[in-house]
C-alpha cells in the first residue's frame, strides 16, 4: 500500500511539471483535464486510506486477541534475556508467582527458583545457551505473595529479540497436584509391597513355628516333670508363643490376619476405654473426649479398635513433654469421587471419622513420610518393637479405612482415621469360640495336604499321635491322585490356605464335588494369595491358624469330626 501512495505522489508532481508556471496562459479544457485528474487521485487516495483502515482494525484485533490468549493461557509464559532478566510475562505467570506482572518484569528469573533446585535451572540454562537446543526440566518455584513453594513443569525454546539477541521463552507449568498424587500412589505401592513382604516372611515363620511347637509338644509329653529338660522345652516353648506374637504384629500390618467385624457404636466404644486411657497417659495429661452427635454406626474388629485407639494415645503421650492435652473427636464425613481422584486410596462415600489430636511437638516432616512403615514411626518407649504405627495402618486398611496424619509446629500431631459407614447385609460373621473341651483321641482318616515338607512330616506325626490314620498329599495333583485312590474313603482334609500353583478353596471345591460328606480344615496365617473369607462361612468348612500347638489341633479336628 506504501508503494501505492508513492507511486501515486510521482504521477502528481509529474504532472504538476507539465503545467504551466502561469496559471493563466492554460485554457479552459487544460483546467478541466487537471481539475479531473486531481478528483481521481482524491478519490484513489481516499479508497486507499479506507482499506489502510481497516488493515490496521484488523492487525489490532488480532493482536488483541494474541495478548488475550497470551495473558490468560493456562501456563505461565516468560522471556529471559541471556543475563537471566525477565523481560516479559503473562498475566497467568504473575498469578503463579502471586506479584504483580510489572513488579516481576526486569527482575532475575532466579528470584522465583527455590534455593534447593537452582542448580537445576543453571544446568538447563547453560545447555539452553551453549547450544539452543529445546530444554525440559522439573524443579521448585517459589510464591512472592506467602512464600509457597510449588512443582513446575519448565520448557525452554530458543527465540531472538528485537535486536537479534538470544532469548529464551520459558513455558511454566504448576505440576503440583500431578505429583502428590504420583507421590501418594508410589507410596502405598510402596507400603503394599512391604506389606507382600511381610505377610510372605509370616507365613514361612508361622510354618517353622509351627514345626517348633509341635516337636516341643510332643518332647514335652515324653518326659517327666522333674527332669531338667522339661524347664529348658518349656522355655523353647514360651520363645516360640512370644514369636508367633511378632508373626501376628507382621500379619496385622499385611493385613492377612482373620478378624472378626462386628457393628460398633464408636462413642459408646471410646466412653467405655476412657478409663483405660486415662490410666495410660497419667495425670499430668488431661484427654478431652469430644463425640460427634448422630454418629453412623461402623463394622469393625473390637480388638483391632481397642489397640487402634490405645496405641494411638499411647504415641500422643509420648509425643508430649511433661503436661498437655490430648483430644479424642468423632464426626462423619462423606468423600465424592472427585476428591477420591485428588487423593490415590480412597474411595467414594461416607465415613466415621476417629481423629486424636495431642498438643506435643512437631513430627518432622520426613519421618510423616515414612511413619507408617515399619521400624519408622513415632511410638517410642521400653515396649516399642517397631511396628505399631505399621499395625495401625494395617489394621485400618483391613477395615477398609485410610489413615492421614498432620502435624505442626505449635500445633501438636493430628492422627486421623476414616472408617466406612456400616451399611446392613446378611453375610454371617465367622464363630472364632475359644475350644475348651479336654484333649481327645481319634480313629478317623485324615487327608493331609501341604506343599511344605517339614509342615507335612510334623503335621503326619502329630496326627498320628492322635490315632488318626493320616494320607500326606504335597502337592494338589498329589491330593486328587490319592482321594482317587482311596475313593474318597477319608473323613477331613487339612491344608494349607495357600499352594503353589492353586488356591486351597479350590482344591476343596474339587474334593467336596467328587466327595460331598468329607470335612475341610484350612491351615493358614492369611497370606496375600488366600481364598476369600466368605468361603470359611460354608458349612463343613473349618480354620486352624498358624502356629498352632497339638492341643489346639486336636480339639479342632474332634469340633469338624463331631459335627460330620
Amino acid at each position: 500500500m506504501i508503494e501505492k501512495k508513492t507511486e501515486l505522489r510521482k504521477q502528481a508532481e509529474s504532472k504538476l511539471a507539465l503545467l504551466p508556471q502561469n496559471a493563466e496562459t492554460l485554457s479552459q479544457e487544460q483546467i478541466q483535464e487537471t481539475l479531473y485528474e486531481l478528483r481521481l487521485h482524491q478519490i484513489e487516495l481516499e479508497m486507499q486510506n479506507e482499506e489502510l483502515n481497516r488493515v490496521n482494525q484488523k492487525l489490532e484485533t488480532a493482536m488483541s486477541r494474541y495478548y488475550a490468549l497470551y495473558d490468560t493461557a493456562p501456563v505461565g509464559y516468560f522471556t529471559v534475556s541471556e543475563k537471566e532478566i525477565i523481560v516479559e510475562a503473562n498475566l497467568t505467570a504473575s498469578t503463579l508467582f502471586g506479584i504483580d506482572r510489572n513488579a516481576m518484569l526486569w527482575r532475575k528469573i532466579t528470584l522465583f527458583i527455590h534455593r534447593e533446585d537452582q542448580d537445576i535451572y543453571y544446568l538447563h540454562r547453560k545447555q539452553f545457551f551453549e547450544t539452543g537446543k529445546f530444554q525440559i526440566c522439573e524443579l521448585r518455584m517459589v510464591r512472592q505473595d506467602d512464600g509457597r513453594s510449588f512443582h513446575a513443569h519448565v520448557e525452554g525454546i530458543a527465540a531472538r529479540d528485537a535486536n537479534d539477541t538470544p532469548v529464551c521463552h520459558i513455558i511454566i507449568s504448576d505440576v503440583s497436584k500431578g505429583k502428590r498424587l504420583r507421590d501418594q500412589m508410589h507410596q502405598i505401592e510402596k507400603m503394599e509391597s512391604v506389606s507382600r513382604l511381610a505377610g510372605g516372611v509370616a507365613h514361612n515363620f508361622n510354618n517353622m513355628l509351627s514345626v517348633i511347637l509341635g516337636y516341643t509338644d510332643m518332647s514335652i509329653e515324653k518326659i517327666d516333670l522333674s527332669n531338667p529338660i522339661f524347664d529348658d522345652l518349656m522355655e523353647i516353648r514360651n520363645a516360640a508363643i512370644r514369636s508367633a506374637d511378632l508373626t501376628n504384629q507382621l500379619e496385622i500390618f499385611a493385613r492377612k490376619q482373620p478378624i472378626v467385624p462386628t457393628v460398633i457404636d464408636i462413642n459408646e466404644a471410646i466412653e467405655k476405654m476412657l478409663p483405660m486411657l486415662h490410666n495410660i497417659t497419667g495425670g499430668d495429661i488431661e484427654i478431652i473426649w469430644e463425640p460427634g452427635s448422630d454418629i453412623w454406626p461402623l463394622t469393625i474388629d473390637s480388638l483391632q479398635l481397642d489397640m487402634i485407639i490405645t496405641h494411638l494415645l499411647i504415641n500422643a503421650k509420648n509425643n508430649i513433654s511433661g503436661s498437655g492435652k490430648i483430644t479424642i473427636e468423632t464426626l462423619i464425613t462423606r468423600f465424592d469421587q472427585k476428591w477420591c481422584d485428588a487423593h490415590y486410596g480412597c474411595t467414594a462415600g461416607d465415613y466415621v471419622v476417629i481423629e486424636v489430636r495431642d498438643s506435643g511437638k512437631e513430627i518432622d516432616s520426613k519421618i510423616q513420610t515414612h511413619i507408617f512403615e515399619p521400624f519408622s514411626g513415632v511410638i517410642k518407649s521400653d515396649e516399642s518393637n517397631g511396628l505399631e504405627m505399621s499395625m495401625l495402618h494395617g489394621m485400618v486398611k483391613q477395615n477398609g479405612g485410610f489413615i492421614n496424619v498432620y502435624s505442626q509446629q505449635g500445633k501438636g500431631t493430628s492422627f486421623t482415621i476414616y472408617l466406612p459407614k456400616y451399611i446392613k447385609d446378611d453375610s454371617s460373621v465367622m464363630n472364632n469360640e475359644y475350644l475348651t473341651k479336654p484333649l481327645i483321641q481319634g480313629y478317623e482318616t485324615i487327608l493331609l495336604i501341604d506343599n511344605e515338607p517339614m509342615i507335612l512330616r510334623i503335621g503326619e506325626v502329630i496326627l498320628q499321635s492322635l490315632g488318626y490314620k493320616v494320607i500326606p498329599a504335597s502337592s494338589s495333583q498329589d491330593a486328587m491322585r490319592l482321594a482317587e485312590k482311596y475313593n474318597g474313603e477319608f473323613d477331613l482334609v487339612i491344608m494349607d490356605v495357600a499352594m503353589s500353583g492353586i488356591k486351597g478353596s479350590e482344591i476343596a471345591k474339587e474334593l467336596l464335588a467328587l466327595y460331598p460328606h468329607i470335612r475341610c480344615m484350612f491351615m493358614s496365617e492369611y497370606t496375600a494369595n488366600m481364598m476369600d473369607n466368605s468361603y470359611l462361612y460354608d458349612e463343613g468348612i473349618y480354620f486352624i491358624r498358624k502356629p498352632f500347638s497339638r492341643r489346639e489341633l486336636a480339639y479342632k479336628i474332634r469340633e469338624a469330626l463331631i459335627k460330620s
